[in-house]
């Protein structure tokens, strides 16, 4: 149980997900506050002062990556955890360096966003995406496409119809490979 009292602040436009976890989470004696958009995001921010905040990666039309350092900008002392339903290598890079101390992959439970809370930056981020550490071999092209596919996503904000004019894609087959899993590389074989 979390005995800091500590302030939190979910931003998700799922609203199941929201009452589940805010409940959870206070049980877990956390003072927690939602908002389900950008702009309430940023209200509450300013209102609340939180010390940490639950991000997900995409909020409707909006990208929760471009939130991460308007956030920091209001309350720059929050830890900020993005979870996401889209894992990849490239969106876990691109939102450490836009100041989140965390990532992890959707579904999530409170007991793993209470840890990735109190261990704050002596995890490592990218363990959650699933990759294993890199090999001596090159990964697989599919594995190069996801990632490709998910940096050019982010550069476009999330706009799905931007990031298939610049992927040279239809966007319906865009939407179909981003609905894919990421592929895994298989594990090497001992000899």
């Amino acid at each position: 149980m979390n005995q800091s009292n500590e302030r939190l602040l979910i931003v998700d436009d799922d609203a199941v997900f929201v009452r589940v976890l805010a409940r959870a989470l206070g049980a877990r004696g956390y003072q927690v506050s939602v908002a389900q958009n950008a702009a309430a995001a940023r209200e509450a921010a300013r209102a609340e002062r939180p010390d940490a905040i639950v991000l997900d990666l995409k909020l409707g039309e909006e990208n929760g990556l471009a939130l991460i350092p308007e956030l920091l900008g209001i309350v720059p002392r929050a830890r900020i955890l993005l979870l996401t339903g889209y894992a990849s290598i490239a969106t876990a890079v691109e939102a450490i360096k836009r100041g989140a101390h965390d990532y992890l992959a959707k579904p999530v439970d409170a007991d793993a966003v209470v840890r990735a809370l109190a261990e704050g930056d002596a995890r490592d981020p990218l363990a959650e995406t699933g990759a294993p550490p890199p090999p001596d071999a090159p990964p697989p092209l599919r594995r190069l496409e996801w990632e490709h596919i998910q940096r050019v996503l982010a550069e476009c904000d999330g706009n799905i119809s931007e990031a298939a004019r610049r992927l040279g894609l239809h966007r319906r087959t865009l939407q179909r490979k981003l609905a894919k899993r990421p592929v895994r590389e298989r594990p090497l074989e001992e000899d």
